[in-house]
């Protein structure tokens, strides 16, 4: 071995070494090992019903763009379609305690707090279920499941959205 291949390799040690020491230091300086990051939903009304309009993964995932979709359905093409209404959203995940998805426990304000995003939805929408006379009394005609829900789910790369209510949270 020529002497710049051993000062190439003593360079690396050294370099390797420095980082092991820094690595050590840094896990105890922070006490250990990671600790898991607390659930956003400790503590939290998960919701009444025992289904949900899709799997939770899909849900926690595309719960936006499904209330997108729908705000422009409603609000573009006038049809209104039973499946993603913030109400029934809002039905089955307030609290009974408090009757609202806000507040510190509230389903959605939780989340949103956690992931540190504003929602403007409850600016105009109420954040408290519907009475079910309400309902009853309603005069929106709600159509049919629209396809092009089905044709937007395509597209985030989920391959089927199934047509019944899949188990909820555990």
């Amino acid at each position: 071995m020529t002497h710049h291949n051993k000062t190439v390799l003593g360079a690396w040690v050294t370099a390797i070494v420095a980082i092991a020491a820094f690595l050590a230091a840094a896990y105890a300086f922070t006490g250990g090992p990671a600790k898991p990051v607390p659930s956003p939903l400790t503590g939290v009304f998960l919701g009444k019903g025992k289904k949900c309009v899709a799997p939770v993964a899909i849900m926690r995932r595309y719960h936006m763009q499904f209330l997108l979709h729908q705000r422009d359905l409603t609000v573009h093409e006038g049809i209104r379609t039973q499946r993603f209404l913030l109400t029934n959203c809002v039905d089955c995940h307030a609290d009974p305690k408090t009757n609202s998805v806000l507040g510190k426990h509230g389903f959605c304000a939780s989340c949103h707090a956690y992931a540190a995003v504003q929602i403007d939805c409850f600016s105009c929408h109420s954040p408290h279920p519907q009475r079910e006379q309400e309902t009853a009394t309603s005069a929106i005609a709600l159509a049919p499941q629209h396809s092009r829900i089905a044709e937007m789910v395509s597209k985030t790369m989920v391959t089927e959205l199934q047509s019944e209510p899949v188990d909820g949270p555990k």
